[in-house]
């Protein structure tokens, strides 16, 4: 088979398969012969042509073969056939054609906003024989208006993930809004998967069902709190499938993946979760552990569900008794904030040294002790008048400068108290990294460093001596492991200030004595 090289054979070929077989070239016969024996070659092409990271922002991260044939092979198993089946995020149509076979007399739905896999997702199911009972919406999801059926809805697929910061304030407005009228909060930090949950909580009626593969962050973070609910509540969860940091569900992407089977308004008593370890063991997604929903709705991150951690040490507490943990400081726009030539002529007083990388902190050891090295940030007042007047006209340069660079326009500045105001917190006795392929460096910030939100701050609740903290820092870096925090596809593990909290750690009566222990934890 003649490889695709670019788009434009790509759109081609797609545009030839959708039309009439007797006008296929040999080449458009092949693709054809490969689309019945069960592949994806157009999607393949697809992928290997556009780059990931463009694919990314677009939420365009395609589903293997085999992770499809799971989730459909559990749909068909539910003892309730669909008459309708809608795929949210279709791209090349890899669901709907798994679903078009289990389902031989259901209407098909997908949504798709990129044109050429729209293009895709016709060729594929012109050469698939279901274009006749399929319906391609072109558009986004969250805008889809469904008819009603004459029976349950299945809905199936791949949610886009997409950050909150590359969604528009519309439709993250249209978020907020529909949680409300639902009675629920929804935070705007939210991803584009979580949104599409709620549009199906929206579009479903009693008696739909669905799975969805997503990245399982949103079982953790604060605003995975809205799905977590509407799982536990109308949504109806059934079961939760995590797969196992180390299997690539998505090979393009860092990110852990979830399957999230739903019964809209059908939830049983218990939730199964599971922890899978291979792709192979998916198995349509028969097993699991029932945890009763009260257990459930009291975890405030159900990973720990999913995955239960060691039980800390008899004498042992948690590091956030003593400790608040709040990672540093976002900028919103590093190139303009972190100090450059632009900014001379701003005081000393507003540039704060600062840790911007994390390698600074693993290079230091066990202290950072020298400011000398590190980059200064531009950390101005939010009352401008504070600026001594021989130095405004500095200032007033660099916010122009600033401003033709869009350093106001961003989100991040938009909702800060002033835009210029980058409101570094104060310097943190000790310091860590939190994401890397390594458990984190706790180093102590001996120089009154600032941070960048590449590191967390730890700030003792109580005011604590200086031994204390070498006494801390020399247990914590030799004892801390990166089974604490939460680990992502491709080996790297993230610390959340939360679970930096959670790290099990003895009283401080009980660690070794002397600041030869921290020499030798360096």
């Amino acid at each position: 088979m003649t490889p695709i090289r670019t788009e434009a054979e790509l759109t081609a070929a797609a545009r030839a398969l959708a039309g009439p077989a007797g006008r296929w070239r040999a080449a458009e016969r092949a693709l054809a012969a490969a689309i019945r024996d069960g592949e994806d070659p157009l999607g393949d092409a697809f992928l290997r042509l556009r780059a990931a990271e463009q694919r990314r922002a677009q939420g365009a991260t395609y589903t293997p073969p085999d992770i499809v044939a799971a989730m459909a092979d559990w749909a068909a198993r539910q003892g309730t056939v669909p008459v309708r089946v809608v795929d949210p995020g279709a791209g090349s149509g890899r669901f709907v054609t798994a679903a078009a076979a289990r389902f031989p007399e259901a209407a098909l739905v997908a949504v798709e906003s990129d044109p050429l896999a729209v293009l895709m997702l016709r060729a594929n199911a012109a050469v698939g024989g279901f274009a006749g009972r399929l319906t391609v919406v072109q558009g986004d999801y969250r805008a889809l208006e469904l008819p009603s059926a004459a029976g349950p809805t299945l809905f199936l697929g791949n949610p886009p993930y997409v950050r909150h910061h590359e969604l528009g304030e519309a439709w993250k407005g249209w978020f907020a809004e529909a949680a409300a009228k639902e009675g629920m909060r929804a935070s705007k930090l939210a991803g584009l998967h979580v949104h599409f949950f709620l549009k199906t909580l929206l579009l479903g009626r009693e008696g739909d069902f669905g799975a969805f593969i997503t990245s399982s962050e949103w079982l953790d973070v604060n605003y995975g709190a809205l799905l977590r609910r509407l799982l536990a509540e109308r949504l109806g969860g059934t079961a939760l499938h995590v797969l196992d940091p180390a299997v690539a569900a998505f090979p393009d992407a860092i990110t852990t993946a979830a399957i999230t089977c739903f019964a809209i308004g059908r939830r049983p008593a218990a939730f199964r979760v599971r922890a899978v370890g291979s792709r192979a063991e998916l198995n349509g997604l028969t097993a699991g552990r029932p945890v009763p929903w009260e257990a459930m709705r009291a975890a405030p991150r159900w990973s720990v569900i999913v995955r239960p951690g060691p039980r800390p040490p008899a004498g042992h507490i948690e590091l956030g008794e003593l400790f608040r943990v709040h990672r540093g400081q976002v900028t919103g726009a590093n190139a303009v904030w972190i100090a450059g030539p632009q900014a001379a002529g701003i005081p000393d007083r507003f540039l704060a040294p600062t840790v911007t990388r994390a390698r600074e902190l693993i290079a230091a050891g066990v202290a950072l002790d020298d400011a000398g090295p590190l980059k200064r940030v531009v950390d101005l007042p939010i009352d401008l008048g504070q600026v001594p007047a021989r130095h405004r006209a500095a200032v007033e340069r660099f916010l122009d400068w600033a401003r033709a660079c869009r350093a106001d326009a961003g989100y991040v500045a938009r909702n800060r108290r002033a835009w210029w105001a980058v409101g570094l917190r104060e310097p943190a006795p000790i310091v860590c990294t939190y994401m890397a392929r390594r458990p984190p460096a706790f180093v102590r910030n001996l120089c009154g460093a600032r941070l960048l939100n590449i590191a967390h701050g730890l700030y003792p609740r109580e005011p604590l001596p200086d031994e204390d903290l070498d006494r801390l820092i020399a247990w914590l870096r030799v004892n801390v492991r990166v089974e604490s925090g939460r680990a992502y596809a491709g080996g790297l593990t993230k610390f959340e200030p939360r679970e930096v909290e959670r790290i099990a750690i003895p009283r401080l009566e009980d660690l070794p004595h002397g600041r030869a222990a921290v020499l030798d934890a360096g």
